[in-house]
């Protein structure tokens, strides 16, 4: 089970990740995490660094260890990870790869609330989502072969399981949406019909539409 973290935010895992083996200020911070890409490993807010900074000293997983100043430029502190920063980052990343937790996607949404539009809709929407998915892992796979021998596959693993992901995304993607232009998904004439306004009550479509339709008992 996940705990419940002093800093549970994965910004604070990737600053800890990034402060490994190095003392750095926030800017200095801000510029490895882009530098080895975190900002496309994780879903960054660059306005909350300061604070996840401060968060992670409070907590007593970073600490002060000096300040610099450039020309007329306020103040850089400095901070370097603690013995209790490393102990975090080791556990937390432990939890991450053995724990498998919910993850809720825009596209999961969407997909929740679907009776919204019509199969047509649907199928032409699904459609555009394949050709981009198609056009990311032709990238993915793109940016592979050039770095292909010029790193180990450890400092990788992250992207190779992305284009995992996008490739399973896009089969799936691609054989729902077949089944829409076939017209052998499940329900769809029924699903049709709420669009057209033949043969179910549209009170009904609507509360379905909305999550409300419930069995009830009789």
């Amino acid at each position: 089970m996940a705990k419940k973290r002093k800093v549970n935010n994965l910004l604070a895992l990737a600053v800890l990740a990034v402060m490994r083996d190095e003392s750095m200020h926030r800017y200095q911070i801000a510029a490895r995490l882009r530098e080895y890409g975190k900002d496309r490993d994780m879903d960054i807010k660059w306005g909350s660094l300061y604070t996840v900074v401060q968060n992670l000293a409070k907590a007593g997983f970073l600490e002060v260890v000096g300040s610099e100043r450039e020309g007329a430029r306020p103040e850089r502190v400095i901070y370097r990870i603690t013995e209790a920063g490393r102990a975090e980052l080791v556990d937390w990343t432990r939890e991450l790869i053995a724990e498998p937790q919910p993850e809720r996607g825009r596209y999961i949404a969407g997909l929740s609330i679907l009776a919204a539009l019509p199969p047509d809709e649907v199928a032409e929407l699904l459609g555009r989502r394949l050709s981009a998915l198609r056009e990311q892992i032709a990238q993915v796979k793109k940016e592979f072969a050039e770095l292909s021998g010029t790193l180990p596959r450890l400092f990788l693993i992250e992207s190779e399981y992305g284009l995992a992901v996008l490739e399973a995304e896009a089969e799936w993607t691609r054989a729902l949406r077949t089944e829409l232009l076939d017209g052998t998904f499940s329900g769809q004439a029924e699903w049709q019909s709420w669009h057209t306004g033949k043969g179910v009550d549209a009170a009904r479509a609507r509360a379905y539409v909305e999550g409300a339709d419930r069995p009830t008992d009789q």
